[in-house]
């Protein structure tokens, strides 16, 4: 999985970059732990004073990998949610802040892994989801924590609930991202706000990291438990069939 996840550095900003861009940087267990350990390491290198996460192939991420999701047993549900977590765990309280820099889509899962970072840069040619009800699943990776923090608990509500894409200039508008960049520069703006980043006390900045992230824990808990069940429902195997078909579900509430 190595070639799987780029490492690049340009001075103290470490950069990585989801490389799987022939299934749209999509996050299988694989590269949810291959990431996970890199953040780690990264946050534990002096030398490191910054981060900048990417995708290849002109998108972040299109999320959860759809066809790696063959839970069949509770356990194995709670298992698969908390190998998930410890990546939301570690982007959102590690020292080292991060900066995500969105050109394409960040859908669902990938949206997760951006919102958790500290700042966001997308490229006018960048599209947000986070349509989990389209395979009957509650939207996870601490978005229930991160997004409605940035855009009100009223608008997060609308943007869960209805799944419904939003543009660039919107997510700027209502405050989903931070800073737009013209389409393939987002990773130069990231850069350069990482770069800034790099300047300010890291103490403080670690500290103020932890203080933001108080309560997501509890909702990663409950995340956790609920999502678990839902991965066994009737409606979510009809979700992953109609979306492998290409085809329109037909829920039942079961």
């Amino acid at each position: 999985m190595a070639d799987h996840l780029l490492e690049q550095r340009r001075g103290n900003v470490s950069i990585l970059t989801l490389n799987v861009p022939e299934r749209r940087n999509a996050l299988s267990p694989d590269l949810r732990a291959r990431l996970y350990e890199a953040l780690v390491a990264a946050d534990e290198d002096p030398q490191v004073r910054a981060l900048v996460l990417t995708g290849a192939g002109g998108h972040f991420s299109a999320g959860g990998d759809i066809g790696s999701m063959d839970v069949t047993r509770l356990a194995e549900g709670r298992t698969r949610m908390r190998r998930s977590h410890r990546l939301i765990r570690q982007l959102c309280s590690m020292g080292t802040p991060v900066v995500a820099a969105v050109e394409g889509w960040a859908a669902a899962g990938g949206l997760g892994v951006a919102l958790a970072c500290d700042s966001l840069v997308c490229s006018e040619a960048a599209r947000f989801s986070a349509n989990f009800g389209a395979v009957a699943l509650l939207p996870d990776l601490g978005i229930l924590h991160t997004l409605p923090r940035r855009v009100g608990v009223a608008r997060a509500r609308q943007l869960l609930l209805y799944g419904e894409p939003i543009e660039a200039s919107e997510a700027l508008r209502i405050g989903l991202v931070d800073q737009l960049a013209a389409p393939g520069q987002a990773l130069e703006v990231a850069l350069a706000r990482a770069e800034a980043l790099t300047h300010r006390a890291p103490l403080p900045l670690a500290l103020t990291k932890a203080l933001l992230a108080e309560g997501l824990e509890a909702l990663l808990e409950r995340e956790c438990e609920l999502q678990s069940q839902l991965f066994l429902s009737a409606d979510h195997a009809e979700g992953k069939a109609a979306f492998l078909a290409k085809r329109p579900a037909n829920f039942t509430g079961a």
